[in-house]
C-alpha cells in the first residue's frame, strides 16, 4: 500500500493533482478542499489510499491520516465506494462525520450528493460501530452549525486560487457561476469548479 506521497506539485486539475516522486508523476484523486491547499511547484505531502480494481489502480489523496483512515472505513459500509466516500469527506470533516453518526444525524449525511434519506439511515446503522466515537465532546447543535464547512463560494474561491487564478479572477469566476449554484439544491463545488474553468477557457 502507498501510505503517502511527498514532493513538488507538478500539475493540478479540478479533481486531481500530480505529485512528483523520485522523477515519477503520481496522479492522485483529491477532493476540492484538499486541492485548494496545494500550489504548483511547491512541496506537498498527501496521505494516500490505493484502490485496486480489475481494470484500474487509483490513488486517492488526503490532507492527513485521519481523512485517509475515515475514507477507508466509510467503504466498509454497503453501497459506499471510493467516489461516495470521497464525496462524504468533501462535505464533512472526519470529526463531523463521527459526530453525525454518534448523533444519528441523517440530515448531515443527506447533505452529501447522492445520499438520500433512506441511504443515510442505513449508513448510520452500519457506521455506528466502525467510525468510532468523536475525538472531542459532541458539540451542541449551535456549535455544530458554527463548525460546518465553509460556504460553497469560499471553497470554490480557494480551489480557483490553488489552480493559479489571481484572487480578482477567482472573485469574477465565483460571481459568474453563482446563478448555477443558486439553482442547485446543494451546490456541488466540483461541478461549479468545472464550469468556472470552462468559462475561463471560452474567454481566452
Amino acid at each position: 500500500m502507498i501510505a503517502f506521497v511527498s514532493g513538488p506539485v507538478a500539475a493540478l486539475t479540478p479533481s486531481s493533482a500530480v505529485i512528483q516522486v523520485g522523477g515519477v508523476g503520481m496522479l492522485v484523486q483529491c477532493a476540492p478542499g484538499t486541492l485548494a491547499r496545494l500550489r504548483l511547484g511547491e512541496e506537498a505531502r498527501l496521505a494516500t489510499s490505493l484502490v485496486v480494481r480489475e481494470d484500474s489502480l487509483t490513488l486517492y489523496g488526503f490532507a492527513d491520516d485521519d481523512e485517509r483512515q475515515t475514507f477507508e472505513l466509510l467503504q466498509t459500509a454497503s453501497g459506499v465506494g471510493p467516489k461516495v466516500a470521497q464525496a462524504m469527506l468533501a462535505v464533512h470533516t472526519p470529526e463531523a462525520l463521527r459526530v453525525a453518526v454518534a448523533r444519528g444525524d441523517a440530515k448531515a449525511l443527506t447533505a452529501v450528493p447522492g445520499i438520500g434519506p433512506k441511504g443515510a439511515q442505513k449508513l448510520l446503522i452500519e457506521l455506528k460501530d466502525r467510525l468510532g466515537a468523536p475525538t472531542g465532546a459532541v458539540p451542541s447543535q449551535h456549535a455544530a452549525v458554527a463548525a460546518a464547512p465553509a460556504p460553497w463560494h469560499e471553497q470554490l474561491h480557494a480551489a480557483l486560487v490553488g489552480l493559479g487564478f489571481a484572487p480578482r479572477e477567482a472573485d469574477e469566476a465565483v460571481v459568474a457561476v453563482t446563478p448555477e449554484a443558486e439553482a442547485m439544491a446543494k451546490p456541488n463545488v466540483s461541478a461549479l469548479l468545472r464550469t468556472a474553468l470552462q468559462s475561463r477557457n471560452r474567454t481566452r
